[in-house]
């Protein structure tokens, strides 16, 4: 069995990555004393014990728990967003391109996508690709999102029956423009700038729905939004986790999109909709899903030559 190290199995992602080792007999989970969970050198051994380990930490615990192996086996899938940028790791977004799933299924250090950034990239990255979306196009993303995508924090905040009634609002923020997917969000679609982008929380648990607005006529290629969604169903044919809706699916639900309609699977739809002057490409998922802890467990059964979905509601 492959013997697996959750370094920050507290945490939502490191508890949602255990949940979907329920059930499967070829995992082994190396479980640290809940009393010497933050000490380095008990750390240090388990992840040099371990096949595979899981970071669910924040960034610079992150690092220096990298740091922490010192052997040449142990395979780190880091779900921070310390290394997404870092040329030596691969991107755990297997169905971009052949080249990203090989990396993940021969390298010894992979970066999970931040749930924001892999909506965003489904869309724009094959857009880019393929010289419809020009690099230096405006690029603007808005995006919702449940609430435990902030983390423990904030779902106690959201979860307390004593809350202040403003939760029940949505909850928009990143003002500054510096959110912390920013940097691979531009860095991975190989755009030359960051994208204006707008992020809200509302209050619902799971479930994310990322937008991206083009206007037809500043496309490097004009398009049709009936063509672009063409394009996007044959760039990502044969993948199993993402699914690119029939152009005006928005229809069967009045047209009206609801962001946790996919909480609690793991794949990720695309939906393309709007007119031939103004088009609007949009992804569904679960944050904590294809957004985090499933996408995780996603480049583990690729490194493991293991059907991708193992263990994964599909």
């Amino acid at each position: 069995m492959t013997k697996v190290f959750i370094d920050g199995s507290e945490g939502t992602t490191g508890l949602r990555i255990f949940e979907r080792f329920e059930g499967r007999n070829d995992i082994e989970i190396l479980k640290i004393d809940p009393e010497l969970r933050k000490n380095p050198e008990e750390i240090k051994n388990f992840i040099n014990a371990s096949d595979v380990t899981f970071l669910c930490l924040p960034d610079q615990a992150a690092i220096e728990a990298v740091e922490l192996c010192d052997n040449d086996n142990t395979v780190i899938i880091d779900t921070s967003t310390a290394h997404r940028t870092n040329p030596d790791w691969a991107y755990g977004f297997p169905e971009l391109s052949d080249e990203h799933r090989n990396k993940i299924k021969t390298g010894k250090r992979i970066a999970v996508p931040g749930c924001y950034a892999t909506g965003f990239i489904s869309l724009v990255y094959p857009l880019v690709k393929g010289g419809i979306l020009p690099k230096d196009y405006p690029v603007s993303c808005f995006a919702i999102s449940g609430y435990s995508g902030g983390g423990k924090k904030l779902i106690a905040e959201y979860e307390n029956p004593e809350r202040d009634k403003k939760y029940g609002s949505a909850r928009t923020y990143a003002w500054t423009q510096s959110h912390k997917h920013l940097k691979e969000m531009k860095a991975v679609t190989g755009i030359d700038r960051a994208p204006l982008f707008n992020p809200l929380t509302t209050d619902y648990y799971s479930g994310m729905l990322v937008e991206v607005p083009l206007y037809a006529d500043m496309l490097g290629e004009k398009k049709t939004p009936e063509e672009i969604r063409d394009y996007l169903a044959k760039f990502y044919e044969g993948e199993q986790f993402i699914r690119v809706n029939e152009f005006g699916a928005e229809a069967q639900t009045g047209n009206i999109l609801f962001s946790d309609a996919a909480s609690g699977w793991d794949g990720l739809e695309i939906f393309v909709t709007g007119n031939e002057e103004r088009i609007v490409v949009a992804s569904r998922f679960d944050n904590l899903g294809k957004g985090a802890s499933g996408a995780a467990v996603q480049c583990l059964n690729a490194v493991l030559g293991v059907d991708e979905a193992t263990g994964l509601n599909l």
